[in-house]
């Protein structure tokens, strides 16, 4: 079975050497990077399976590295911040990132947090066979087997959560999730900790599939409930 690969990119080599501990432990394969440039270019030539991203770098902060990595790779990527600003938050989850946490951190919670994202990573690349039918919602087509969503015929680019959040609710319409049952189901946790991280994700694919995001009416927000995708699908038919 083939060991799946990390890459850590943190300028403070201490940490870096202690994630790669931890994650060797539990037999992944882990590479380093101690700039932005240096990330991207590991990206290109070992093609990890997740990345942990400081956004503190000495030449490019994390924010532009994730940019320009989801340019070439739509593999997890998990921010490490020491700032618990939730600007900082929304910014790394509005640029691409998957999840993010702050240090000091918990060892424990890394590696549980990395294996949750591999888990899912996995299922999109080797789907069940369940729930596997196409869906259509008038001008929005998802097509589960092949990981792909249209928007009036036309492929729309969501990361791999914004992905498994819409085909979650868009499986369930009328349906009502709170953030906490969004965030068990899609991150695999057992807390939300910051509601912003389902929150950011919502907002950003409402912005690729909404007429009007302001307006939405794909997925609808509950007051007090969380969120549901309205109606109900459309006669099912494959994406064209």
């Amino acid at each position: 079975m083939r060991r799946e690969k990390i890459l850590i990119v943190d300028d403070e080599t201490e940490i870096g050497e202690l994630i790669c501990l931890y994650l060797a432990k539990e037999g992944y394969q882990t590479i380093t990077a101690l700039d932005g440039y240096g990330a991207i270019d590991m990206v290109e030539k070992q093609k990890p399976d997740l990345i942990i991203l400081d956004i503190q770098l000495p030449d490019l902060d994390g924010f532009e590295v994730c940019l320009e990595l989801r340019k070439k790779t739509k593999a997890p990527i998990i921010f490490l911040s020491c700032k618990s600003d939730d600007l900082d938050k929304i910014l790394g989850l509005g640029v691409g990132g998957d999840d993010y946490i702050t240090k000091p951190f918990s060892p424990g919670e890394m590696v549980a947090r990395v294996k949750a994202h591999l888990r899912r990573s996995r299922m999109l690349v080797e789907p069940s066979s369940d729930g596997q039918e196409p869906l259509r919602y008038g001008e929005l087509a998802i097509e589960p087997r092949s990981f792909t969503v249209k928007l009036r015929g036309e492929p729309v680019p969501l990361s791999a959560k914004e992905y498994q959040l819409l085909l979650l609710l868009a499986q369930h319409p009328n349906r009502v999730f709170s953030l906490d049952q969004l965030f068990t189901q899609v991150w695999e946790s057992p807390s939300i900790g910051d509601p912003r991280t389902v929150m950011v994700h919502i907002s950003n694919i409402r912005k690729k599939i909404e007429p009007d995001p302001a307006q939405p009416t794909y997925i609808v927000t509950v007051r007090g409930g969380g969120y549901k995708f309205n109606g109900a699908p459309s006669e099912i038919e494959a994406v064209p």
